[in-house]
């Protein structure tokens, strides 16, 4: 049961960033072009399943919750993690831009890259170097080996990747 309504309440941080951010800077929203809408809502779908993935390698792997309070209590390197490091927000920053093109909305897209910049930050000065202290030289060789941001072609595996 804790460990449920901890599931449930880590999602409060998606919910702030992909629906009620987005509906606080356009509150005037229509569906301008069908064809736009339907591009945005493939994209969106996208990014929800890199999230649902995201949360399940979290899940099943990391024995934790996407959120910070939260956290895994293992390294996750499978699944997604095994493409990208940070699968979790591109995953929003997926939807979010699927928004922006689905309702046209130029402010939604600078929200996305806002959320983009602040989460590369936060990355790069606490949460890699925090993982790395956390998980040691096995963060490390999969830092060295996973790109923070663009995935890979094939995912990545310790023992065929070692150089």
């Amino acid at each position: 049961m804790k460990r449920t309504l901890q599931q449930i309440i880590s999602f409060i941080l998606p919910i702030i960033v992909l629906i009620i951010v987005p509906l606080c800077i356009e509150s005037n929203i229509s569906l301008k072009l069908i064809p736009t809408f339907i591009i945005g809502l493939i994209i969106m779908v996208i990014g929800l399943y890199a999230i649902i993935m995201t949360v399940s390698s979290i899940m099943r792997t990391g024995k934790g919750t996407l959120a910070p309070w939260s956290p895994s209590k293992h390294l996750v390197i499978d699944g997604i993690y095994g493409y990208v490091r940070n699968p979790m927000i591109l995953g929003v920053l997926t939807v979010l831009i699927g928004e922006s093109i689905a309702i046209l909305s130029f402010k939604i897209f600078i929200w996305a890259l806002c959320f983009f910049v602040i989460n590369n930050i936060w990355f790069i000065i606490f949460e890699e170097p925090n993982l790395e202290k956390k998980f040691g030289d096995e963060y490390r060789e999969y830092k060295r080996n996973v790109p923070r941001w663009i995935p890979r072609l094939r995912p990545f595996k310790p023992d065929s990747d070692l150089k």
